[in-house]
């Protein structure tokens, strides 16, 4: 099915029930109006990041079930698949291969290896400090060779997600097959996981390296574009990044929003909020909420940094069990730009504050995306958290068939999902149309318009009250 202008949840495939076939009955049972595609998150078997360091693409994990089951999901709802573009796991028969055959591996060139990447195979210091860097060093993992030598391997992420040398022909030929594979099983759009990283290059920061990335991105769309398929980069960065993306003609995420929508609710003024929802791109998915934290350095000259400041405060003074040491060392988290809660617990727990929030969203120009936790205004799960040690599980619970069908007596849940079906079906929401916004003291009025077909958001950011005409 390809790409509809409705609402994309976004789920693991063991997290709406146990696996594929129970996410496909809750689907059906309770969402069918409300969701028209589904973003399944990495699905393949993988050795860590909860699947975001893929072993083989041609699989599904057992667990969750097999290929025929995706593809019964994509018979009714517009698919997401994800490709890690950057890297594939260090457990992947590729990588192995490498470590077992060293230079006599056809999978060599899969890899960047330091030895070959570097003058005198080694960076210098200020060649280093230049990298946008996930760790306190130079990006590389020592890969062991079974005959006995060493030697550094690129790795910007943790130790299981080995960094591809996307610049080789057998590398590339990789990415063709598993994109066109992806394309034959459903996939209406390819979600291009850490994308900005892909590129390397001497003397710069490897980060958005201009005009190799473009390049990259045009070879991987002329791929999927030959199934009618399309692809969606994700990156946490300054907003004009995305921006200059979508003057390109691609998709591209809101990930500004979710943190202009709490400093609305939070400071009770639209100002900052109006502001971007005027100008940001129409072609865009929006989000609040993802399997990651709530993202900081999106908003950064959106929000004075003043404000930026306060509002990470207010996260975790009027949040509920949000604090400081979740989105810390602490809690294997050393991305300080997000901070690790549910959309629905930052927003202290609030019933009324939270529907404002997804009514503001769905009413943002682009495709409104909802996590399956935020579906559900679930909570902070303190309990996941404090088993794994990981801060983004305070926003990854599981669960059970009973437990979704207990939440839908919850008020909010059930007038949430009446939002997603309006956002669904009334068609001033067309992508192309024009949005109007007022704003008076907290008073905001937001004003959704295509042809001769109108809807208005009314609300009271300072209440939290709102009505839509």
């Amino acid at each position: 099915m390809k790409l509809k202008n409705e609402i994309m949840l976004i789920t693991y495939a063991d997290s709406l029930g146990k696996n594929l076939k129970d996410l496909h009955t809750v689907l059906d049972k309770y969402y069918k109006e409300a969701v028209g595609g589904v973003h399944i998150l990495p699905f393949f078997p993988s050795s860590a990041d909860r699947g975001f360091a893929p072993i083989r693409y041609d699989k599904v994990d057992e667990a969750f079930g097999d290929y025929a089951d995706i593809e019964k999901i994509g018979e009714e709802y517009y698919l997401m698949f994800d490709f890690m573009v950057n890297h594939i796991s260090a457990q992947s028969p590729y990588f192995q291969d490498f470590l077992k055959n060293n230079d006599q591996s056809k999978y060599k060139d899969f890899f960047i290896r330091y030895k070959d990447f570097w003058d005198n195979g080694e960076p210098t210091a200020e060649q280093v400090d230049k990298i946008y860097k996930r760790k306190p060093r130079a990006p590389y993992v020592e890969a062991e060779f079974a005959d006995g030598s060493k030697e550094k391997v690129w790795c910007t992420f943790c130790e299981e997600q080995i960094d591809l040398d996307v610049t080789k022909k057998d590398t590339k030929d990789f990415i063709i097959k598993t994109l066109k594979d992806m394309c034959k099983r459903g996939a209406a759009i390819i979600r291009l996981d850490a994308f900005a990283y892909a590129i390397k290059k001497a003397d710069t920061n490897c980060f958005f390296v201009e005009p190799d990335i473009w390049n990259l991105l045009h070879e991987i769309e002329e791929v999927v574009n030959e199934s009618g398929a399309e692809i969606l980069p994700e990156i946490h960065e300054h907003y004009t990044i995305p921006m200059k993306i979508a003057e390109q003609g691609f998709w591209v995420y809101d990930f500004a929003l979710p943190v202009l929508t709490l400093h609305a609710l939070y400071n009770h003024t639209g100002e900052y909020l109006k502001s971007w929802l005027e100008n940001s791109p129409k072609k865009q998915f929006t989000t609040l909420d993802t399997h990651d934290g709530i993202g900081i350095v999106d908003v950064k000259d959106l929000l004075p940094d003043e404000e930026v400041e306060k509002v990470k405060e207010q996260m975790y003074k009027q949040g509920a069990n949000v604090k400081k040491i979740y989105s810390s060392e602490a809690y294997n988290n050393l991305d300080i730009y997000q901070v690790n809660t549910t959309y629905y617990s930052a927003l202290g727990n609030n019933d009324a504050a939270y529907l404002l929030a997804r009514a503001i969203q769905f009413f943002a120009p682009g495709i409104p995306q909802v996590y399956y936790v935020g579906m559900l205004a679930g909570e902070n799960d303190l309990e996941l958290m404090e088993r794994t040690k990981n801060g983004r599980d305070i926003n990854r619970h599981y669960y059970s068939l009973e437990e979704i069908e207990a939440e839908q007596e919850r008020a909010v849940v059930r007038k949430l999902k009446e939002l997603m079906e309006l956002r669904n079906n009334h068609p001033a929401f067309n992508l192309e149309g024009d949005i109007k916004i007022q704003c008076e003291g907290s008073k905001m009025k937001i004003t959704r318009s295509y042809n001769n077909d109108q809807i208005t958001l009314v609300a009271d950011l300072m209440n939290y009250e709102f009505e839509i005409q």
